[in-house]
């Protein structure tokens, strides 16, 4: 499998690590103490050293990209993986960061952003792509919903993901426009955070327990 994907393996390094280049033309201007993480209320509240933002952050994505790639490459029934889920995993980690990078630096640079507004959204999106792609999961142990009742039963996992595949871009799209409209940020994020974590795990449940699979 990475074989088959080694093309798109390397495309996807360079880009995870490409805001590195982006902190070396910004080098002399960036402060030798760069914010890093943001609250709800879009004031700094984690902060790192130059080096480590510029060179750690994206190499460390780097690290995680290989790991899943590895990970799912060796899936014990990795033969379930279809090209264009294992693609999604290499694209998730270089989209991630690409994005923080078009945060960090703007910010650092003394330029105003709605980081909390730009994130959901940010979120809502990504969401809504993962959901697209979730019915096309097969029962695997790397990628989609790994509990007890889908894992056990074909029929449960491909059921909860079709539903599931539903509900996530259904409340990425509520993200979106609850970030558009201003509503109350960390009880929505929160609140639908757990409608798509649980409600996909209960249905997974039900079906196990009323139609045994």
């Amino acid at each position: 499998m990475l074989k088959a994907n080694k093309k798109t393996l390397i495309i996807t390094s360079v880009i995870t690590i490409l805001p590195i280049f982006v902190g070396l033309f910004f080098w002399n201007r960036l402060p030798d103490v760069m914010a890093t993480h943001f609250g709800i209320d879009n004031a700094a509240d984690g902060f790192s050293s130059k080096a480590f933002a510029v060179f750690g952050l994206p190499l460390f994505c780097l690290f995680i990209l290989w790991i899943c790639a590895f990970v799912t490459a060796h899936d014990p029934r990795k033969k379930n993986i279809s090209p264009k889920m294992f693609t999604l995993v290499l694209w998730i980690v270089p989209i991630i960061s690409v994005f923080v990078s078009v945060i960090m630096y703007p910010v650092n640079l003394g330029y105003e952003m709605d980081i909390t507004l730009f994130a959901e959204v940010f979120m809502g999106l990504l969401f809504i792509i993962i959901g697209n792609y979730l019915p096309k999961a097969r029962l695997n142990y790397t990628i989609g919903i790994r509990i007890p009742w889908t894992l056990d039963n074909e029929n449960n996992w491909n059921r909860t993901h079709r539903f599931a595949g539903y509900l996530w871009m259904a409340s990425g799209l509520l993200l979106i426009v609850a970030a558009l409209i201003g509503l109350g940020r960390t009880i929505w994020i929160l609140g639908i955070f757990f409608i798509m974590v649980m409600i996909p795990c209960i249905y997974s449940y039900v079906l196990h327990v009323k139609y045994n699979m």
